[in-house]
């Protein structure tokens, strides 16, 4: 599997399909737009009279087949927070207190309905990582490459917490590309290979309502596979493999 054709094959396995997954992209994403539209205007005039610089934050992401596209966020940071790094921490200080609360709540994500409705995103799918992290990728890993990236899926549900567990080692930079970056890779292959459109409805409903994935199980066991000697956590997990106040499995 080294061509991108092939692992569109793989992903998508009848044109059918592929059409049924962007249909409800579309049309999901224009009525959600719709309904929202009132709570986004609340929203960037808060983000705006709160903190300056600008309402959004638009960075380069890399999307389908490598191409980059322009992703979409309220802004949750001071002006020019990327400089110093992309990797965020809890309690990272460059998050504006507006911001932490749009991040709690994924509502900074909203702005990504747009990016949605050009199709430059999916609601269901790997998350969009800037450029960089792809050429980390090993030719058979860059299957991931060959669909839409998504404002959800279960990489980032299995990682929901990963700002928390960034905060709890020495070198967050070097943690996350060894160890967190790989494994939202393997998942997100994972999530490729076994895709329906009724695993993605699944998806949806977790990442609205966490709890019903007790009855979903679709969600994996990411936090206790970094339990490893090579990295000495701040703060132990407990019992269960589980990180402090993580709702994760």
């Amino acid at each position: 599997m080294t061509s991108l054709d092939w692992q569109e094959f793989l992903w998508m396995k009848s044109k059918k399909d592929a059409l049924l997954k962007r249909s409800f992209d579309l049309i999901i994403s224009l009525t959600g737009l719709l309904l929202c539209l009132p709570m986004i205007g609340i929203i960037a005039m808060i983000v705006k009279v709160t903190s300056p610089g600008p309402i959004l934050f638009i960075q380069s992401r890399v999307g389908r087949y490598g191409v980059l596209f322009r992703c979409m966020k309220f802004r949750t940071m001071a002006p020019d927070s990327e400089s110093v790094g992309t990797v965020t921490v809890a309690g990272d200080n460059r998050i504006t207190p507006v911001g932490r609360f749009l991040r709690r709540y994924k509502l900074d994500e909203l702005p990504q309905l747009w990016n949605v409705v050009t199709g430059k995103m999916s609601f269901v799918g790997p998350r969009p990582d800037v450029p960089g992290y792809a050429d980390m990728l090993s030719e058979a890993d860059r299957v991931v490459l060959s669909v839409r990236p998504g404002i959800t899926g279960p990489a980032t549900l299995a990682f929901r917490m990963e700002e928390k567990l960034l905060s709890m080692v020495d070198d967050p930079v070097r943690f996350n590309d060894e160890v967190v970056f790989p494994m939202k890779t393997k998942i997100n292959l994972e999530y490729i290979n076994q895709w329906s459109f009724f695993r993605d409805l699944g998806f949806i409903v977790v990442t609205v309502i966490p709890a019903m994935d007790r009855w979903l199980n679709l969600i994996p066991d990411a936090i206790s596979g970094i339990m490893t000697g090579e990295y000495e956590l701040n703060e132990p997990f407990n019992e269960k493999g589980e990180l402090p106040g993580s709702r994760c499995k």
